[in-house]
């Protein structure tokens, strides 16, 4: 055997009672288990390698089913920010928009797009065009393991552009086939985003459209929906009806309930979910255990103000009349990209900025960046827009604690970090949601159990993304790993020092190779694309 894991306390990702025993690993898969008092004559296994883990539990490697490390993981090759939590799996692609598949405008276009979220893209090598290319690219070695979905919003800038109108029925055809050639390549679902643009143009039966061909490979709809303020509710209802009518799997993305309007009312969500299910609907969901939200400055305006591109978006806020009407629909009505809740600028903190130039700006609100300036907020937040060209990212302090306690208690919840790794100051999501739910939620306040937290973040996600030998720890299955300490298991990242690394995670492994050893990052790049297992 190439190791054994001797003496450790297996939380096995099925939720049930955690026991102790001998793991071995050889050839990347879990060989052996060998739990303590085993019958007369069954002997402990050997290997080249023991490794004493007395005091620490086992489990399955953590799955992070909501990541934005599309490009983070092409340039740093360490990712500690995923590898030092025990993440062994993300599934990129998210909110509508990402790199694959595109042509040369398009990739130009979404480049510039979600900036906040990636940068740029200037250190990156875009020598993919389609889904498959990219996960090759990923094939050559990444810090964990990557799966994809395909992005609507993309597709759509690919098929239709930035007009806000209902795609044609060559249009309609040509995303089809889009979507179709990336899930015959290897993607696992679709997402959308339908708060940014141009994704949020697609009406229903465009987007049930799509999710019918998702669903002909057996991949799933993951959308970040049309609210999570105003109408919250609706829009869940929305989705819901929407993948039933289309015989699409569910998995709803960072699935909150926010703002004022949306207090204590987390039970109302769930209540939707539970009769949805008793009905036979197929729905998952992830959350992350924090309450702020994280995006782009941008993301807030109107959806017709972007309406063209990011050159014509920057053109309307210069025109001083154009401006003054995106500030009335911010300020007093509610825009469809603030989820339709009148933009309160005490709760728009920026978290990082493109230009360097103006890091002065970070870790203030608007509200009192305007304060300082003596000015009204939207100046401040008009001129920060135009000055670093839309590439603004803001933590949004309007979410409710007991509305993410009560939604991470249910039965068909995942692990998510929505991990947005840009800026000078990052959420600390980034670096520290799965640390949060074992130390924080499961071990200090017991909303969940230890095993019980395990399993929504390991065999949960794993059943979603259809994969047969991930998820637990069993006999034969691949040798992704997490050896933590429960006593100590705590996320190191706080506002004030959002890249802080977690304790209390001293070794993880992926494909039975060591990516975190004694707490340390190994040179190791055991990672490479998750490809959707083939329907039979």
């Amino acid at each position: 055997m190439d190791l054994v894991i001797r003496d450790v306390d297996v939380i096995d990702g099925s939720g049930g009672e955690s026991y102790r025993a001998d793991v071995a690993v050889d050839g990347g898969r879990i060989a052996a288990i060998v739990k303590e008092g085993a019958a007369a004559g069954c002997q402990r296994p050997t290997a080249r390698r023991v490794l004493d883990a007395e005091g620490l539990a086992l489990s399955p490697g953590f799955i992070d089913m909501h990541a934005h490390s599309d490009l983070a993981l092409l340039r740093d090759p360490e990712h500690t920010a995923k590898a030092a939590q025990g993440v062994t799996l993300e599934v990129l692609g998210q909110d509508g928009l990402s790199y694959a598949p595109v042509d040369d405008r398009t990739l130009a276009e979404v480049r510039r797009a979600i900036t906040g979220w990636n940068g740029d893209g200037s250190d990156i090598d875009f020598d993919w065009r389609t889904v498959g290319e990219y996960l090759d690219r990923l094939d050559r070695g990444i810090a964990v393991n990557a799966a994809y979905l395909i992005p609507q919003g993309t597709v759509r800038m690919y098929a239709v552009g930035w007009d806000d109108r209902p795609a044609t029925e060559r249009e309609t055809t040509r995303m089809r086939q889009l979507v179709a050639e990336g899930m015959e390549q290897g993607a696992v679902g679709m997402s959308s985003g339908l708060t940014y643009t141009p994704g949020m143009y697609a009406k229903d039966t465009e987007l049930a459209d799509l999710c019918k061909v998702v669903a002909g490979y057996g991949g799933y709809y993951c959308p970040h929906h049309r609210s999570y303020g105003a109408g919250a509710l609706q829009a869940y209802e929305e989705m819901v009806a929407l993948t039933r009518d289309a015989g699409c799997a569910l998995h709803l993305a960072h699935a909150t309930m926010n703002f004022g309007v949306n207090k204590g009312k987390a039970p109302d969500l769930l209540s939707l979910l539970d009769e949805a299910l008793a009905g036979g609907s197929d729905i998952t969901l992830d959350t992350y255990p924090y309450t702020p939200g994280c995006t782009t400055l941008v993301a807030m305006l109107p959806s017709w103000a972007a309406e063209g591109g990011p050159e014509a978006l920057l053109t309307r806020l210069k025109d001083d009349e154009t401006a003054e009407r995106i500030r009335h629909h911010l300020e007093e009505i509610g825009s469809d990209g603030c989820h339709g809740v009148p933009i309160e600028w005490d709760t728009i903190e920026i978290s990082g900025v493109s230009d360097p130039g103006l890091a002065s700006c970070v870790g203030k609100t608007i509200a009192q960046s305007a304060e300082m300036r003596g000015e009204a907020p939207w100046v401040t937040a008009r001129r920060l827009l135009i000055d670093d060209r839309l590439g603004s990212t803001i933590l949004q302090h309007v979410g409710h604690e007991e509305n993410v306690r009560t939604i991470m208690r249910h039965r068909v919840h995942t692990g998510g970090s929505d991990g947005i790794l840009q800026g000078f100051k990052p959420h600390p999501r980034a670096y520290g949601t799965f640390p949060e739910y074992l130390g924080k939620y499961a071990r200090d306040e017991g909303v969940l159990s230890l095993e019980e937290c395990v399993a929504h973040l390991t065999s949960r996600p794993a059943a979603r993304l259809r994969l047969p030998d991930r998820g637990l720890v069993r006999e034969g299955y691949v040798a992704d790993l997490v050896l933590f300490d429960p006593t100590t298991v705590a996320a190191g990242s706080t506002y004030d020092s959002p890249r802080s690394l977690p304790v209390g995670i001293p070794h993880v492994l992926i494909d039975g190779q060591f990516v975190m050893e004694d707490g340390k990052r190994t040179t190791a790049l055991a990672g490479r694309a998750i490809r959707r297992t083939p329907t039979p």
